[in-house]
């Protein structure tokens, strides 16, 4: 499956630092799409990752569903169903969980431009974080597993950082991050 199979409204999911907000700008880039960044609109700007209200969030989270072109690029699993309701593909990202613990500790030691970042907040190494990696992770993505196969939109999973790197090939894609994700 490619990229034109997907449409014009894509969800991108998977493990924290799996590269879901540099696939998702790569793909806003080469197909016109807006992004939507859901750790953005989930947390204040300016903030050292300090939540909005559930509210507020979901109200955020709704109004950027009613475009006609998007690429939105989160988890936030209760509010998949509407995501899924008007989306059109889905992407599953699952990239080993070392890899994503190497891409948490760079974006935290290697400072630049991060795509998804919190506005005028710093990222910075967070034990809790870690833990969530680590730990999180293994749940979530067998959780995630089992919700990818009830999807019924044209959907792609991408299970390891060459299935990651192929689709970029496979679809002209091209990462504007300052740094190389591995």
């Amino acid at each position: 499956m490619t990229l034109d199979d997907l449409g014009p409204r894509i969800c991108i999911m998977g493990p924290s630092n799996s590269g879901k907000s540099t696939l998702a700008d790569a793909i806003s880039r080469a197909r016109g799409l807006r992004t939507v960044h859901l750790d953005q609109l989930s947390h204040l700007p300016h903030t050292d990752w300090l939540s909005r209200s559930s509210e507020e969030f979901k109200a955020l989270h709704d109004a950027e569903l009613v475009g006609s072109s998007w690429v939105i690029e989160g988890n936030y699993s209760a509010l998949l169903p509407q995501r899924l309701e008007r989306a059109t593909g889905f992407i599953l990202l699952d990239v080993p969980t070392p890899v994503s613990l190497y891409r948490y500790l760079r974006r935290c030691w290697v400072k630049g431009v991060r795509l998804g970042a919190l506005e005028g907040s710093r990222d910075s190494v967070k034990w809790s974080m870690i833990r969530h990696i680590i730990g999180a992770t293994r749940s979530n993505r067998a959780r995630y597993k089992r919700m990818f196969g009830d999807i019924s939109l044209p959907k792609v999973g991408l299970t390891s950082t060459k299935a990651l790197a192929d689709f970029y090939r496979v679809n002209g894609l091209k990462r504007s991050c300052p740094y190389r994700h591995y």
